[in-house]
């Protein structure tokens, strides 16, 4: 059985993508917030919302549970000061909380993630067969001689 640790990540987020835009909606907010306390701008592609999803789903399968503060430094950045101005240092921050919140609560009343009480969200039964599916069919897709072992 083909998982999540068999297929590149890439590939198996931009089919996750897709098949989450019809499940999951991006909020009304999302053109103006930004990814993360690095960031000077909103993102520009217009399927943020539902690759975020799909990485989050991805994350949440292979290091759950996890919690929101730890996923918010996966997704973080170096924050170097403005573009035009290098007043300081560089220094460590963190992607957007309210992003990966809001896209966790939308992922659990899909029925993809649990809640583990005092620990995080943790995959749940569905969301690791819907992985599975998705890792399946990129893994039949994918044209790479070198994974042909794990079909």
């Amino acid at each position: 059985m083909v998982s999540v640790y068999d297929v590149p990540a890439d590939a198996l987020i931009e089919d996750v993508a897709e098949r989450l835009s019809d499940r999951i909606e991006e909020p009304e907010w999302m053109e103006y917030a930004k990814s993360g306390q690095s960031r000077e701008l909103p993102p520009q592609q217009d399927d943020f919302w539902h690759v975020r999803a799909a990485s989050l789903l991805r994350k949440v399968a292979k290091k759950g549970p996890i919690g929101v503060d730890r996923l918010a430094t996966e997704y973080g950045g170096r924050k170097r000061g403005s573009n035009r101005y290098r007043v300081s240092g560089g220094h460590s921050t963190t992607g957007s909380k309210n992003i990966i919140r809001t896209a966790l609560q939308q992922l659990e009343e899909e029925g993809l993630v649990s809640t583990a009480k005092g620990q995080g969200r943790r995959i749940s039964p569905d969301g690791q067969q819907f992985l599975d599916n998705a890792a399946s069919e990129v893994l039949s897709e994918l044209d790479r001689p070198d994974l042909e072992r794990y079909a």
